[in-house]
């Protein structure tokens, strides 16, 4: 694969990861996506900033639970959102 090809899948990637926790957002599904939003909005950060946090959030649980072959667990998603601003360890 070129570069130009790989730069251009994880455009897409990010940009798949942030419109799905917009499309969070907007549904109230799961409704701590909004805490996690007001709250990293609270201390600081810019709405794009964090939604853009929140989408490492939900990439890290995709490749986790695609590299242990397990399904979604969203108690631990929820967990690693609520401890925004801090990042999940990659692995």
């Amino acid at each position: 694969m070129s570069t130009t090809d790989e730069h251009d899948d994880e455009t897409f990637t990010e940009h798949t990861l942030v419109q799905a926790i917009e499309n969070q957002l907007e549904s109230g599904e799961p409704a701590f996506a909004q805490a996690v939003l007001n709250k990293l909005t609270l201390v600081g950060h810019e709405r794009e900033e964090s939604v853009q946090m929140m989408a490492m959030v939900l990439a890290h649980e995709v490749d986790a639970m695609l590299r242990e072959d397990r399904p979604f667990d969203a108690e631990r998603y929820e967990q690693l959102l609520r401890a925004l601003p801090t990042l999940p360890e990659e692995h």
